[in-house]
């Protein structure tokens, strides 16, 4: 109870990353403890995290915003989940959506059903024909909607496309009118406390000094504090996620807004497609091993559903982490802890639940060992549970029609990811981790999707009969077809309830 207590926090660097932890920090903490933000105007973002995942609604109902208001801020649009083309063999598709697909019976997953419904009708629909989700999203229609009727089926399931940078602009005024201070400035050293290594303040290029008693790294892929000061290692997993450039460039808006982000996949990497009520937001991930910078960007440009509204902007990556995410008295949140591609939309996730979980162990006092043990513990494995997630996509396909596909299908993976595969390939049972990120409904659709079939199923699912069966899916599906029929359009919804003003004269 003699430690120092922390009274003054610094973040330093804005974006995404440093107002999320900013507005965050200031609402659940900001009675007993002083904020300031570090960011310079001279220095850009990243800023193409326009996708999200459903985690980031418990965020902004945490921090209280109007959901409403904050899609009109940020020209946002729903979003069901992630369409997927190319992956598993050219000229599939399948839709990775954040609902259950079905409905479970008798404490067994809907998929066993489907899976012994499919071993005897050749001609039998795939999973996604009980979908929801994959109708509305087909369909391009959306509502709110927790609960289909009065049965046990749940509703729709969301996240939001947004423009990421006036997301970050629209926490700070949150932020600021929660009593964060602002300080313009480029960080041109660190002192360092000669007896215990942390960090002591920092000195801008015009010769402030910042001082506090605990430092949040949110300066992007430099990692000015957590990496370059405190010499925290990075792990590379290129050998597992080979990707290591992307080219951005906006669109003209979609036709039809659809409530859903699309990834194809190309000859060495991957096309994101994000719709938003005034643009679409694209890009083309890609590894510089296969292919060269100028054909990526003429292959991005040539597959643009709508006319660019600029050239593409380069960004450079290494995929993996810091040995550690807590060093000192500083943590790195954001691209500062490592890299995961935007595949599944988790780097807003990441940065909420690193805050979040920062929020849960931050130390009163100077004496925080055991809160550091157990904050990098937890984000340690939450960072190799996406890894693994991700690997998933590239590694279980049929492709060898290019060598960068040869590649990722014949490469060694985790032994973690093995069993997973190996286990749903035996019975359709999954081996995920209670706390892992994605849900089994996520783990199931995604094999399925990239061509991994279970030679059996959970013997639970033969307590139908046959016939009991097929009336069970009949009816599954005209309940689908009842619900989905009743959602209006996408857009419409949006122009109804959070359409920006100003949207349609900058589409």
């Amino acid at each position: 109870m003699n430690d120092k207590r922390v009274q003054k926090l610094v973040i330093v660097g804005g974006g995404t990353a440093g107002w999320i932890t900013a507005a965050a920090f200031a609402k659940l903490l900001g009675s007993s403890l002083a904020i300031e933000l570090v960011e310079s105007e001279a220095i850009g973002t990243v800023g193409v995290g326009e996708a999200t995942i459903p985690q980031i609604i418990r965020l902004n109902g945490i921090l209280g915003l109007d959901e409403a208001d904050f899609l009109r801020s940020t020209y946002g649009t729903f979003k069901l989940g992630i369409e997927f083309h190319n992956w598993g063999r050219k000229g599939d598709r399948y839709l990775h959506t954040f609902g259950d697909t079905g409905l479970n019976l008798n404490s067994v997953l809907f998929h066993h059903y489907w899976r012994r419904h499919a071993g005897r009708n050749a001609q039998a629909p795939d999973l996604w024909h009980y979908s929801l989700h994959q109708l509305a999203a087909a369909e391009a229609r959306f509502a709110h909607m927790d609960k289909v009727g009065n049965t046990a089926m749940t509703g729709l399931a969301y996240a939001y496309h947004f423009d990421a940078s006036l997301y970050a602009r629209y926490l700070r005024a949150y932020s600021e009118a929660r009593g964060v201070t602002r300080t313009e400035g480029i960080v041109e050293s660190v002192a360092r406390d000669a007896e215990s290594g942390d960090i002591a303040s920092i000195k801008l290029q015009r010769g402030e000094t910042i001082a506090g008693d605990f430092f949040i790294d949110c300066t992007g892929f430099r990692a000015l504090l957590l990496g370059q000061e405190l010499g925290v290692a990075y792990q590379d997993w290129s050998k597992w996620l080979p990707c290591n450039r992307a080219q951005a460039v906006p669109s003209k808006r979609l036709a039809t807004l659809v409530p859903y982000t699309r990834a194809t996949a190309h000859t060495a990497g991957w096309q994101w497609r994000i719709p938003l009520q005034h643009r679409t937001g694209n890009g083309h991930v890609y590894s510089s091993d296969f292919i060269s910078d100028e054909e990526a960007g003429e292959m991005l440009i040539a597959n643009l559903p709508t006319k660019a509204l600029g050239d593409p902007r380069p960004i450079r990556f290494t995929t993996g982490r810091r040995d550690q995410f807590w060093s000192h008295n500083c943590v790195a949140i954001g691209l500062s802890s490592g890299f995961l591609e935007p595949l599944e939309s988790t780097s807003i996730h990441l940065i909420q639940a690193h805050v979040s979980r920062l929020i849960q162990l931050f130390p009163r006092g100077g004496n925080s060992v055991a809160e550091r043990d157990e904050y990098n513990r937890r984000c340690t494995a939450e960072f190799e549970q996406i890894r693994d997630f991700l690997v998933l996509h590239y590694h279980q396909t049929e492709r060898e029609d290019t060598e960068f596909w040869r590649y990722c299908k014949h490469m060694d993976v985790p032994d973690s990811l093995t069993h997973k595969l190996e286990l749903f390939e035996s019975s359709g049972r999954l081996g995920r981790d209670v706390d892992d990120l994605f849900r089994e409904a996520s783990w199931v659709q995604v094999m399925l999707g990239q061509g991994v079939m279970p030679a059996s199923y959970d013997p639970m699912a033969d307590q139908l009969g046959d016939a009991q069966l097929d009336e069970f899916l009949s009816n599954l599906r005209r309940l689908i077809e009842r619900a989905v029929g009743s959602l209006p359009r996408h857009e419409d919804y949006i122009a109804k309830h959070c359409a920006a003003p100003d949207a349609a004269e900058a589409a």
